[in-house]
């Protein structure tokens, strides 16, 4: 009979109910692909993520939404992160082996940072106006310029003129699809505008289970947002929080900072308890 042990963290949390949670499970080395599928499922999280050992890193990390496998997301890699830390004594720097490569990340306490892959770019086909008709805003709600990015997962980046048309986003799944589906057939879509001191953004995708979902915070998205920051801005240097879950009652606070052609993703990670699984 399999037994795993499994940690359940928030991360980007400020509050122990804030953030995005995460199931981490420490041993995913007696796991087959389907059991891994079958845990995640169990879960039913954004994503599950399992350690394994690494000949790279201090650990290999795989990645699951209750229905496929991921090469990055962010939140996984930062929550896995202060896991791996207290399992094998691996410091506060260190790299964590995923499918999209190895990720350094560094703590200060709770306080985790990724430094993510090089951004990766394609053009966004549709127009402002098709944008402004999926996302159900006026046209001169969309700012320009909307682009593909690819850190290590890729999204779309639609920049708002403003914060009240990022509360005001209803997605049209439909659209979603025709107009915002990624090379690997999933439909998504990250919004975004700028406040006082960084970014309130939302982040939107379509699950084959229940149709239109939110994300509370989404690390793999904000690092696309300092792809965009480097195609939209060049050289200029970021330091920025970004606020996301608002609308959903579900606060996240990231951290991003762009400088001198590195982007960096931050936030707190809060464990909450573990446990063990049998079947």
């Amino acid at each position: 009979m399999p037994s795993i042990r499994y940690r359940i963290l928030n991360v980007f949390a400020e509050t122990p109910f804030g953030g995005n949670p995460l199931a981490v499970i420490e041993d995913g080395s007696v796991l087959t692909d389907a059991d891994m599928q079958a845990v995640a499922r169990q879960f039913n999280l954004s994503e599950t993520t399992f350690l394994l050992p690494s000949d790279r890193a201090a650990a290999r990390v795989r990645i699951f939404t209750p229905t496929y496998e991921m090469a990055f997301a962010g939140h996984p890699t930062l929550g896995s992160a202060q896991v791996v830390r207290e399992l094998f004594k691996a410091g506060d720097s260190f790299a964590l082996e995923m499918q999209a490569g190895l990720i350094p990340v560094h703590a200060d306490g709770d306080q985790w940072t990724l430094r993510a892959n090089q951004p990766e770019y394609r053009a966004m086909l549709a127009t402002r106006a098709e944008l402004a008709a999926m996302l159900n805003l006026p046209e001169e709600a969309i700012a320009a310029p909307a682009m593909w990015v690819n850190c290590g997962t890729e999204q779309p980046m639609i920049p708002l003129t403003g914060v009240e048309h990022v509360h005001a986003c209803r997605p049209d799944p439909d659209l979603m699809a025709k107009y915002s589906t990624n090379a690997q057939g999933q439909a998504k879509t990250y919004v975004f505008a700028r406040t006082a001191d960084g970014f309130e953004s939302r982040y939107f995708w379509i699950s084959g289970q229940s149709g239109l979902a939110e994300d509370p915070g989404t690390g793999s998205a904000c690092a696309n947002l300092g792809g965009w920051w480097m195609a939209a801005e060049g050289d200029e240097p970021l330091k920025a929080a970004i606020r996301q879950g608002t609308h959903i009652k579900r606060p996240n606070l990231l951290t991003l900072e762009v400088t001198d052609g590195e982007i960096h993703v931050g936030g707190r990670v809060i464990e909450l308890g573990s446990g063990e699984l049998h079947w």
